[in-house]
């Protein structure tokens, strides 16, 4: 049988390695006890060459210079901290006797990182201190996003009550074990109420469901994670037989944030997986910045493509859109047409009503061209008073039904004037039906040249390029 000191190093050692962020832990002669993997990753120095020593400087500094966690093993005062972390460091709002700064490690990687790291100390029931833990987190891309992102929360997961990161233990019995500050201040659920019951699920969901922690309590198979977790998954790099996931719960905080979680399981001496410790991060402000980034791009990109005046495509997307189309037509020898079309004595009507009068025309010829398409068409304003329509998966005879159909209802609308004017326009159609051999410009030059006839036999007509050959 393991003595209760045995079973509480076991799990110290568990919480710490299987945390995601960098830790350190020194004991009172400021020698390394604790050196995660995370750490080892970060600074590119394996616990082997740390445990046992004094030398933790070394991963961070060119020369033999306390760390944070140095500094509170020796009690030092704010003033003595400030020697080292000017401007750069604050106490810790989350625990007691604690502090965390942000600064610039130039050799770490290439040219440099950003680290975050807090630092507090260990007592024994004396209240002596008897040792420091340190965290760290690389946030070199939030300092560089700062400006647009407005990261308020540090991306840190520390271990239960050491941590700064909302942290949640379970044990076998799906019991929680710890529920640290932190997690208080995300889910707003007190550790005292949750601390020895099986209800933490509470805190995220509106009906009972096990959380990515009791999965792996559980030791579910893979389907069962994907199944509650789709597509919203992945194992994690660091810690064998851990998950992290991110998601949006709509119960947490006054209209639902999006929380990056990562939960990994805690084995005894034995392997046996005796609980599971779970980190969560706020990240909504990033999720909105993305959203807001895809919502940027999407209007430019409709901007690009698009007829200012009209709402139409413009004519560079017609130049990307058609010879796919053609192409398509070659490879599956499907039917193409095309229409060209041009509003009539266009210029009589801006000399008489005005630039005004003649936008308002083509925005009118515009939404009568856009009753007139099935959902397979795209339109184009071309230039000017011309348009043009590409119809896929259309012989010449279809085409021509629908242009007269466009050509009648256009006819038929009424524009009013700046003046009060009424103004009735009309349209001459041209037509091409893609052949082989065709490209984008022969396709468009018998159309436009059949337009071109349709005005010169009197206008408000449609023609069929091939027909008249």
């Amino acid at each position: 049988m393991q003595h209760a000191g045995e079973n509480h190093g076991i799990a110290l050692s568990q919480l710490v390695e299987g945390n995601p962020v960098a830790t350190i832990v020194i004991d009172a002669q400021h020698r390394v006890t604790h050196w995660n993997r995370a750490c080892s990753v970060l600074t590119g120095v394996p616990a082997a060459e740390m445990i046992g020593r004094s030398e933790q400087w070394r991963a961070f500094y060119d020369t033999a210079r306390p760390i944070m966690a140095d500094l509170v093993v020796d009690g030092v005062l704010e003033s003595g901290i400030d020697l080292y972390y000017h401007g750069k460091f604050s106490r810790s709002l989350l625990i007691d006797d604690a502090y965390e700064a942000e600064d610039f490690f130039p050799a770490f990687g290439e040219g440099g990182r950003w680290l975050f790291f807090t630092a507090a100390a260990l007592r024994n029931a004396e209240g002596e201190v008897i040792g420091a833990i340190e965290t760290l987190q690389d946030i070199t891309e939030r300092r560089r996003a700062e400006a647009a992102l407005r990261e308020k929360e540090a991306y840190l997961a520390q271990i239960v009550e050491g941590s700064s990161v909302p942290t949640m233990v379970i044990d076998a019995r799906h019991q929680v074990s710890h529920w640290n500050r932190a997690c208080e201040a995300l889910t707003g659920t007190l550790a005292a109420n949750v601390i020895g019951t099986s209800e933490h699920w509470q805190s995220f969901y509106r009906s009972q469901r096990p959380m990515l922690a009791d999965l792996i309590v559980n030791n579910v198979s893979e389907k069962e994670v994907d199944r509650l977790y789709h597509g919203r998954y992945r194992h994690s790099l660091l810690i064998a037989g851990a998950y992290e996931a991110e998601d949006f719960f709509p119960t947490v905080g006054e209209s639902g944030r999006w929380l990056y979680f990562t939960a990994a399981p805690l084995r005894n001496a034995a392997g046996e997986v005796i609980g599971a410790i779970e980190t969560f991060q706020d990240v909504t402000e990033r999720r909105r910045a993305e959203e807001a980034l895809r919502d940027s791009e999407e209007r430019y990109r409709s901007l690009s493509e698009t007829d200012s005046l009209t709402g139409l495509y413009n004519s560079r997307h017609l130049h990307e859109q058609l010879p796919a189309e053609i192409e398509r037509t070659r490879r599956y020898l499907h039917p193409l047409s095309l229409f060209v079309l041009d509003c009539d004595n266009f210029k009589a009507v801006n000399d008489k009503h005005g630039h005004l009068g003649g936008d308002r025309v083509l925005q009118n010829l515009a939404l009568s061209i856009r009753q007139c398409l099935r959902r397979s068409d795209f339109a184009f304003r071309y230039g000017g008073e011309e348009f043009v329509v590409v119809l896929p998966e259309t012989d010449g005879l279809a085409a021509m039904t629908i242009a007269e159909r466009l050509r009648t209802l256009f006819a038929a609308v009424k524009t009013l004037a700046p003046s009060g004017e009424t103004i009735l326009c009309t349209v001459s159609i041209g037509i091409s039906v893609c052949h082989p051999g065709d490209d984008e410009t022969s396709l468009i030059r018998r159309a436009d040249e059949a337009c071109y006839r349709a005005k010169q036999t009197g206008k408000n007509r449609v023609i069929l390029a091939d027909s008249a050959r």
